[in-house]
């Protein structure tokens, strides 16, 4: 393997593995930014076609840790450079949608073919095959699709939209590594690379699986709002404090119940039965109200220390200046810019941020040189590739 880029990490769990990434967006991306916090040398190659995007990509989090090089792989010069790549890499990481990279002569055949070793992970919505294998969605598409949308809300109300995290993030990517990583490790035992197909309507199925368990068990309702952790159990909700603000509470066993209506004041020996729904309403009632008495910052204060399971709702903002988290650096500033800290952590080979967010094709020549292409400035010159 080829010594590490200057400023980046080299003692990661993943120091030695080099990925190529094919730039695409979301869930891709965002696996990539993991496997470089964990110390894998990248190199992001971005179509030129593709190098006007919306935003401050030099402020762009998910594409920390790695170079980036700008190519025209609609011409067959970029193509022969990506697959140069290809032979010194362990991982191909690319987004589109299936058939473009076979289009552009990067598929599978011609990759494996140079690199037999080669784990070539792929990350798409709907996943390579299947009716809707070709057709466009998001997030929300494919989570609805999963059932996990139908689930998320309160009764009698609408499905609610869990930002991007638990198909984009939580289904794809998370995945995506879990498939990269197993792919290397076999590829390692076996010398035999393969094709990983990380589809979110997977991922995001599977992490359904305890509640498609508990639906067999029969202790699941297929109904918004009507189960235990899904707003239906009124100890493990969340209340409006007398500020405007938000409580999360999650009292669910017995012992942390019990340090809850100790904290909020309640003599158990009062309080409408817990183990008894027909009495939730009055429970969530009674709740409601006592949390409203007091603010946020109050309530904290009173649970912090506590087994009640109560937290306060923060913003991006305030959850970095926690004192847990502020104490656990989980976020940093780094290179000016507030950033999640790399995950999960390690005692023998730590993680770290390395590099700053990049511009599309801003180290094009530094990086293609760092892994041996030494005809970069024929390639500028001839439009092959860019340097921004």
């Amino acid at each position: 393997m080829s010594d590490k880029p200057t400023g980046t990490t080299s003692s990661g769990p993943l120091a030695g593995v080099k990925v190529v990434e094919i730039g695409s967006i979301g869930p891709g991306p965002h696996a990539v930014t993991l496997l470089a916090d964990l110390g894998a040398e990248v190199i992001r190659v971005e179509r030129i076609s593709g190098l006007l995007t919306l935003g401050e990509r030099d402020k762009d989090l998910l594409t920390r840790g790695r170079p980036s090089a700008a190519m025209d792989l609609k011409d067959e010069r970029a193509r022969d450079l990506v697959l140069r790549l290809v032979e010194q890499a362990d991982v191909l990481v690319e987004g589109m949608r299936p058939g473009a990279m076979e289009r552009l002569g990067l598929g599978p055949d011609e990759c494996l073919s140079r690199n037999p070793r080669l784990v070539y992970a792929r990350m798409t919505g709907w996943g390579q095959d299947g009716p809707l294998a070709q057709t466009a969605g998001h997030d929300i598409t494919y989570l609805a699709l999963t059932g996990g949308l139908h689930g998320i809300g309160r009764a009698g109300g609408p499905p609610q939209i869990p930002l991007n995290l638990v198909g984009d993030f939580g289904g794809g990517s998370m995945y995506l590594v879990t498939g990269i990583l197993a792919g290397i490790i076999a590829a390692r035992t076996s010398g035999q690379g393969q094709v990983v197909d990380a589809a979110i309507v997977d991922g995001a199925a599977h992490l359904q699986t305890m509640i498609v368990g508990m639906i067999g068990q029969g202790v699941w309702r297929e109904v918004r709002g009507g189960n235990l952790l899904d707003s239906g159990a009124p100890f493990y909700d969340i209340y409006a404090t007398s500020d405007g603000r938000h409580v999360a509470v999650g009292a669910i066993e017995p012992q942390f119940y019990a340090a809850l209506l100790d904290g909020l004041g309640l003599d158990p020996a009062e309080v409408p039965d817990r183990n008894d729904p027909d009495q939730w309403p009055a429970l969530r009632e009674l709740l409601a109200d006592t949390f409203a008495q007091r603010t946020m910052a109050q309530w904290d204060e009173t649970f912090r220390d506590t087994d009640a399971c109560v937290a306060p709702v923060l913003t991006i903002a305030e959850a970095a200046e926690h004192p847990h988290l502020a104490a656990r650096a989980t976020y940093r500033r780094d290179h000016g810019l507030l950033q999640p800290a790399p995950a999960p952590r390690f005692s023998a080979t730590p993680a770290d941020l390395s590099t700053p967010p990049t511009l599309p094709g801003g180290q094009t020549r530094e990086a293609l040189s760092r892994w041996g292409i030494d005809d970069v400035d024929a390639l500028i010159e001839q439009g092959v590739v860019t340097q921004t």
